[in-house]
C-alpha cells in the first residue's frame, strides 16, 4: 500500500507543469475604473521582441479583468532589439507619456525566460516580473509579481505564457 501512494505521488508530481511565484501589494484596492496604461515590458531575453508578445498577452487579460480604460504606450518608445538594448530609456519615456495623459496606474515588467528548453521534450519556460506603478501617489509601485513557469512538450510557448501572465495579474487588487 506504501508503495502505491509513493508511485501516486510521483505520477502527480510528473503530470503537473512547474511554476513559481511570489507577490507583493500594499493593502489597498485598486480602482479598475482608474485610466490604466500598459508600457513597456523589458525584454531581458536573446528571444527577440519576447517583451512585445507579453505585453500583447497582458493587454488582453487586464480587459478581461474588466479595466476597460486602458491605454498603450506609443509604439515608437518601444526599442525592443536585440541590437540597441535601451530598455530603461524606453520605460522612463513611457512613464513620462503616461504622466502626460492623466493615467493612474501603470503596469511595466520584464520577462527573463522565453523559449523551448534545450533536450529531448523541449519544454516551453516563461519567467517573468510584472508590477503597477500608481502614478498620482508619487510614482510608488503598488503591486507587484515575479514568476516562472514551464509547461510540458506538446504545449505552446504562448500558451503557458498567457497561464503565467494570468495568475500573475489575477492577484491585482481590483474594486
Amino acid at each position: 500500500m506504501k508503495t502505491i501512494r509513493i508511485g501516486i505521488l510521483l505520477l502527480v508530481a510528473a503530470l503537473s507543469s512547474c511554476a513559481v511565484m511570489d507577490r507583493a501589494a500594499t493593502g489597498k484596492q485598486l480602482e479598475r475604473n482608474a485610466k490604466w496604461a500598459l508600457l513597456p515590458i523589458v525584454n531581458h531575453t536573446d528571444v527577440p521582441q519576447a517583451g512585445l508578445r507579453a505585453e500583447t498577452i497582458a493587454e488582453v487579460l487586464l480587459r478581461s479583468r474588466e479595466i476597460a480604460n486602458l491605454h498603450h504606450y506609443p509604439a515608437t518608445l518601444n526599442r525592443d532589439s536585440l541590437f540597441e538594448p535601451a530598455e530603461r530609456k524606453a520605460v522612463a519615456d513611457a512613464l513620462s507619456w503616461a504622466r502626460e495623459q492623466g493615467v493612474r496606474y501603470a503596469v511595466t515588467g520584464a520577462v527573463d525566460e522565453w523559449h523551448y528548453k534545450v533536450g529531448i521534450d523541449g519544454e516551453p519556460a516563461v519567467g517573468m516580473t510584472l508590477q503597477v506603478i500608481d502614478l498620482k501617489n508619487g510614482d510608488s509601485v503598488v503591486w507587484t509579481a515575479a514568476g516562472s513557469k514551464t509547461g510540458w512538450s506538446r504545449d505552446a510557448l504562448s500558451a503557458v505564457a498567457q497561464k503565467l501572465i494570468g495568475e500573475m495579474l489575477d492577484d491585482i487588487p481590483l474594486q
